[in-house]
């Protein structure tokens, strides 16, 4: 069986949009609001810079996987930068696009400690990692639902780190448990992950040197 090309499947989703690239407000934005789960502000980058314009996006940075409160909090505020510099950006005319939204989830490592439980020492990109992506991206589909949201997505498929094939399997089984559409993506591809280090480096932003979790931590400290 030949693997899906994710990619391709949200070409066909942009190609579908009446006028996708071309901003819109009010009532435009009926079928183009988009929830956006970011694992954290770098990965978001490229994501958003690719999106904006097809999309009226919702930023959902729902993260409690990071080791620790003073990471989280760190990682949380440049993603709230970014935002603010993509949005000012747009206002005096300097990048094309739709104004980002921004909503905080709760940091909750408990639910996060109890989802690994028994996979602690999973290596990373195993078991455990999918449990998170679960975790993460339940949470986005429901506050997607209570938004209105007409498509979820996540950046975490911009990681060559992180499987693709397995977010957009999970994306696609909770999209029909909370009957918002799931919006198919490999943002690696095209050069995703490369377009994200060269805006990190142009907004100066934190990029981490581990996935976020005490076990990958441990894992890159190795």
């Amino acid at each position: 069986m030949n693997a899906v090309n994710y990619q391709k499947e949200l070409d066909k989703v942009l190609a579908g949009l009446e006028g996708a690239g071309v901003p819109v407000s009010g009532d435009e934005r009926e079928g183009r609001r988009l929830f956006l789960h970011s694992c954290c502000a770098p990965c978001s980058s490229y994501v958003l810079e690719y999106l904006c314009s097809a999309f009226y996006i919702t930023v959902f940075y729902y993260n409690p996987n990071i080791s620790s409160a003073a990471e989280y909090r760190k990682r949380a505020e440049e993603q709230k930068r970014l935002i603010l510099a993509y949005n000012g950006e747009m206002a005096a005319g300097e990048r094309e696009g739709n104004p980002i939204d921004f909503v905080e989830g709760a940091y909750e490592p408990d639910r996060f400690y109890e989802a690994a439980r028994g996979y602690e020492s999973c290596p990373e990109g195993g078991e455990r990692c999918f449990r998170c992506y679960d975790l993460r991206l339940r949470e986005t589909a429901g506050r997607a639902r209570e938004a209105g949201a007409d498509f979820f997505c996540t950046t975490l498929t911009i990681s060559p780190l992180k499987n693709a094939g397995k977010l957009n399997e999970i994306g696609r089984m909770l999209s029909a448990e909370y009957g918002v559409a799931w919006l198919p993506s490999d943002f690696k591809k095209r050069n995703g992950y490369q377009r994200s280090v060269e805006l990190s480096a142009r907004y100066g932003l934190y990029r981490q040197n581990y996935c976020g979790c005490g076990y990958s931590l441990r894992d890159a400290e190795k």
